[in-house]
C-alpha cells in the first residue's frame, strides 16, 4: 500500500494528482460530500473505489479523525511520492537570469500540524521552495497534508541533508537570508531583495547557531502580548505576508 490521506479537502487535491493503482476508501452510506468524492475518483479513471464499514476504515488510521474516507495513493513507491520534489541546486539552476524568487527555510519544524499550516501559507503567499532539512525534522506526512487541505502538493520541497550549506548555495545564487528571531530588526520595516529565503527555526530552540550564523539579517514581529513568542505557524503566515507587502 502506498501513503494514505484523510480528510476531505487533502483527498480532493490527491485525487488530482493520484497515480493508477490508488483506491479511494469510503464508509458505506456516507452523504453527499463522500459522494462527490467518489465521483471525483472515478472520473480520474485511475482510482478504485471500495466501500467498506466504518469500524474497517477507522483500523487503516488508527487514532484518526478519517471523516469517513481513506485514499491510499497507491503508486510505483511509498512515501509521499505524489509531492512535488526537487533539490535546492536544481531550483536555483532553473531560475531564469535577473527573476526574483522566495524560499521558505525551516530549521527543525516537528509538529506535523505546524509544517500542515505553514505549506498551506506557503502556498497562499506563493513561496517558490521549501527546504525541510532531513533529520531532526517531521516530514510531509499523512498528518501534513491534511492539515496543508493539499497545498503541500502544490509547494516544491526540497529534503536536503544541511541546511547550512544549502543555504551558501542561495546565497550563491543572489539570495539574501533572513533568519527569524525576537532579537532582530521589525520586519514591517524590512526591505527586502528580489530573492529572499525567509528561515524559520524549531518550535522550541529557534535558529540553531551554524544556520544563524549564515543570515544575512535577523528580522522580528513586533509585539504587545503577554507571552514572549507566536506559534512559529503563525509567524511564518506573517513574515511571508510581510514580504509580498513590501514587494508590491
Amino acid at each position: 500500500m502506498g501513503e494514505k490521506i484523510y480528510g476531505h479537502h487533502a483527498i480532493e487535491e490527491a485525487l488530482k494528482k493520484a497515480f493508477a493503482g490508488s483506491t479511494l476508501y469510503i464508509v458505506r452510506g456516507g452523504g453527499p460530500a463522500l459522494a462527490a468524492l467518489e465521483r471525483q475518483a472515478v472520473l480520474t479513471g485511475k482510482v478504485a473505489v471500495r466501500k467498506v464499514s466504518r469500524p474497517e476504515l477507522e483500523r487503516m488510521m488508527p487514532g484518526c479523525d478519517v471523516r469517513g474516507a481513506v485514499l491510499d495513493m497507491g503508486g510505483p513507491r511509498r512515501g509521499a511520492s505524489h509531492l512535488k520534489e526537487t533539490s535546492v541546486k536544481e531550483f536555483c539552476n532553473g531560475l531564469e537570469e535577473g527573476s526574483g524568487a522566495l524560499v521558505l527555510v525551516l530549521d527543525g519544524i516537528t509538529d506535523p500540524h505546524n509544517l500542515g499550516a505553514i505549506l498551506r501559507s506557503a502556498d497562499q503567499f506563493g513561496v517558490d521552495l521549501v527546504v525541510i532539512p532531513e533529520r531532526r525534522s517531521v516530514q510531509a506526512n499523512e498528518t501534513v497534508v491534511r492539515v496543508s487541505s493539499g497545498a503541500a502538493q502544490y509547494v516544491p520541497i526540497a529534503v536536503v541533508t544541511n541546511i547550512a550549506r544549502e543555504i551558501e548555495t542561495l546565497k550563491e545564487h543572489g539570495f539574501w537570508i533572513y533568519g527569524a528571531d525576537m532579537s532582530g530588526e521589525v520586519s514591517y520595516d524590512m526591505d527586502y531583495a528580489h530573492r529572499s529565503a525567509i528561515v524559520m527555526g524549531s518550535e522550541g530552540d529557534g535558529l540553531s547557531q551554524l544556520v544563524r550564523k549564515r543570515c544575512d539579517i535577523i528580522t522580528s514581529i513586533p509585539m504587545q502580548g503577554h507571552i514572549d513568542s507566536l506559534n512559529v505557524s503563525v509567524a511564518t503566515g506573517i513574515l511571508l505576508y510581510e514580504y509580498r507587502r513590501r514587494q508590491r
